[in-house]
């Protein structure tokens, strides 16, 4: 993860906040080891497609390579949100479209971001823990 952080800084990706590292249990595919995971705040001049390229580069150079949906992977690095745009694209969707299901996200985004409002549920993040929490 810290080696993702610096990439993210040599590419025009100024990491600002980097939330607590949290240990989960595997999401989607269920028959691998456990996940470390964590979120930050950047800023960035690059577009949301500009971003998600940027990022996917970071994840080839450091050795990920696609294979099983939600499988084993060294690193995966993800736009949840883009200030408040809201896209739906077929190679992109902001918000990330199921980081309200998501405790591995939530969690760590509450920790540095609980009054960030998620665009389109009009609830903030701390809320939207919250509610999940609750339903499960």
């Amino acid at each position: 993860m810290e080696k993702a952080l610096e990439e993210m800084n040599k590419r025009n990706i100024k990491v600002e906040t980097v939330s607590s590292i949290i240990e989960t249990e595997p999401y989607g595919y269920e028959d691998q080891p456990r996940f470390l995971n964590a979120v930050c705040i950047a800023q960035t001049p690059l577009s949301p497609h500009e971003l998600l390229n940027t990022l996917l580069q970071i994840e080839r150079n450091m050795g990920r390579v696609r294979t099983i949906r939600w499988g084993p992977r060294i690193i995966d690095l993800d736009i949840v949100f883009y200030e408040d745009l809201v896209l739906n694209e077929e190679d992109l969707i902001i918000p990330h479209p199921d980081a309200h299901n998501r405790t591995f996200v939530l969690e760590p985004l509450c920790e540095i971001a609980p009054d960030l409002i998620h665009p389109v549920m009009g609830k903030t993040v701390r809320e939207l823990l919250e509610d999940l929490r609750r339903r499960r």
